[in-house]
């Protein structure tokens, strides 16, 4: 048992890819750290490098790949790889944060929507296509994060565009002011601006009510482990080192 569990701690140390399924209202450094904790108090080690790769924002959930040790070198080679979300977009108003980070502060008309209309803004925004950042966001301007303005009520701070691709932009459900949706994108990509500019192109506005997401590259939620799961993995020192692979 403690010949596995120094296995354990080696493969750690020298360098792993953990799948973690983030939770709602966590940060993707909340993960990180609490992957740390876990193995300090659990396998006894005192300093690991660790890192993650496609930040999730705090309200969505989903894949979050964390990498240990020598991996972190690998950490930008897979936020460069394509991501899957899958979400719900909620039609008829906006919020600052494009998310329920923040209250909706307009509401817009919906009665003029129609099944054909949503889909032909979803064609629009397939591609590659220009993008504003949202202002609440960890974009850097001028050496700070974004939302460090947004959240000092500078909502006129000046963000730059980027030219972003959305390979796949697929309605799965109409029950309006709801559609949720399947998105298929490139690195840089903001589901939550996606929700502002889809918004935008019905003639209405949008913010993005859920999000999770289910693919980085080769890398499935189907295969990450819940912070709970993690836990019980690293209190169980008979585990096998294929638990982590």
């Amino acid at each position: 048992m403690e010949q596995k569990n120094n296995l354990l701690k080696g493969s750690l140390t020298k360098g792993t890819l953990l799948l973690i399924d983030k939770p709602y209202k966590w940060t993707s450094f909340d993960v990180v750290n609490k992957m740390k904790t876990l193995l300090r108090y659990q396998l006894n080690i005192e300093k690991i490098k660790a890192g993650h790769a496609g930040t999730l924002d705090p309200l969505a959930t989903g894949l979050l790949i964390v990498c240990t040790g020598k991996m972190t070198k690998s950490l930008g080679e897979i936020q460069n790889m394509d991501k899957e979300y899958q979400g719900t977009f909620f039609l008829g108003a906006t919020t600052p944060s494009f998310d329920l980070e923040t209250s909706p502060d307009k509401e817009y008309p919906t009665e003029h929507i129609s099944e054909k209309i949503i889909h032909d803004a979803a064609k629009k925004l397939t591609g590659n296509v220009e993008q504003l950042p949202p202002l609440y966001s960890a974009k850097k301007i001028h050496g700070k994060r974004a939302y460090s303005y947004a959240r000092k009520g500078k909502s006129d701070t000046p963000i730059k565009p980027a030219i972003v691709n959305i390979s796949r932009f697929e309605i799965n459900r109409i029950d309006l002011p709801e559609i949720d949706f399947n998105i298929v994108c490139g690195k840089g990509t903001y589901i939550r601006s996606v929700a502002r500019d889809f918004g935008a192109a019905l003639d209405s506005g949008a913010y993005l009510k859920r999000l999770r997401r289910t693919r980085i590259g080769k890398y499935h939620l189907n295969d990450a482990l819940t912070i709970g799961k993690l836990e019980d993995l690293l209190n169980k020192t008979n585990n096998k080192l294929s638990d982590f692979d």
